[in-house]
């Protein structure tokens, strides 16, 4: 039977954990400037997440690698201040929280105070603890990413499904674990096998958030130039397009050109 959504007047980290025991998805999108973000907001997304995949949709680089904190901060200051009830999770991107709890501590403050987001997210399992736990200390909320990490593209050397064998799933349920227990609010596993988020979904109290990780996880979560189709040549098996905004975008361009070209624009009722 389903259950009928709650409405709050603004998504916290306390509201996801209310939604999980409720057994109501959570729904994420990606979102990186004020009116994308407002949109989203309006529509209804519980969790926009201010994505260092911004590095790719935004700025065209090949990996989300080359993305800064300060442009971090910038793209999510903008999303801030175009929503009224969505949770903001920003990405602390790579090298600021990598190998030293102070900086990352240091990262995250500099996020919370100069965006006006709601909580930070890292990759990574065990060997980010100690900056998890830091961070924590400030009260700044923590979500978890283990599976496919972007950030760690070129230890990986492939954007293939994670976790297939043995020896990788073990380690990821007990990274899982041990996010939860080091006091992370929510876990986003990307790329797995499906059988494998449910496991880690039941085993943990905090939701968990899949990409590419099957239905049976507590949320899920797209990168929204794919789901809306403006990165066009994107084709993984778990991205569901709802339109197809590159064609859309590039048809209604190429008619104003034509109008413009052809003095059709503007017309008599378009000039003062």
């Amino acid at each position: 039977m389903s259950i009928a959504k709650k409405e709050f007047k603004r998504v916290t980290t306390n509201v996801l954990q209310e939604m999980k025991r409720r057994d109501e998805r959570i729904s994420m999108l990606t979102a990186y400037d004020f009116t994308m973000a407002k949109m989203l907001d309006t529509a209804g997304v519980d969790v926009l997440l201010v994505g260092d995949s911004a590095s790719n949709v935004m700025a065209g680089h090949e990996t989300t690698l080359p993305i800064t904190l300060d442009q971090m901060i910038y793209h999510a200051s903008s999303v801030v201040r175009g929503t009224e009830r969505a949770l903001i999770v920003v990405d602390l991107p790579f090298g600021s929280y990598q190998g030293n709890s102070k900086e990352a501590l240091s990262s995250a403050i500099r996020i919370m105070k100069e965006s006006g987001a709601h909580a930070v997210k890292m990759e990574g399992g065990v060997e980010i603890i100690e900056g998890i736990e830091r961070i924590l200390t400030a009260g700044i909320p923590v979500m978890g990413h283990l599976g496919l990490t972007p950030q760690s593209i070129y230890k990986f050397g492939t954007y293939t499904v994670r976790a297939k064998e043995d020896a990788e799933a073990e380690k990821l349920i007990s990274d899982a674990k041990a996010l939860e227990a080091a006091g992370c609010f929510a876990l986003v596993l990307e790329k797995i096998p499906a059988h494998l988020a449910k496991s880690v979904a039941a085993a943990l109290e905090i939701p968990v958030i899949g990409i590419g990780a099957g239905g049976d996880v507590d949320g899920q979560v797209l990168v929204v130039h794919d789901m809306l189709g403006m990165t066009h040549e994107f084709h993984p098996r778990f991205l569901r397009r709802y339109l197809n905004l590159f064609e859309e975008i590039t048809g209604a361009v190429t008619q104003y050109v034509a109008d413009v070209k052809s003095k059709d624009f503007p017309n008599e009722k378009e000039q003062y």
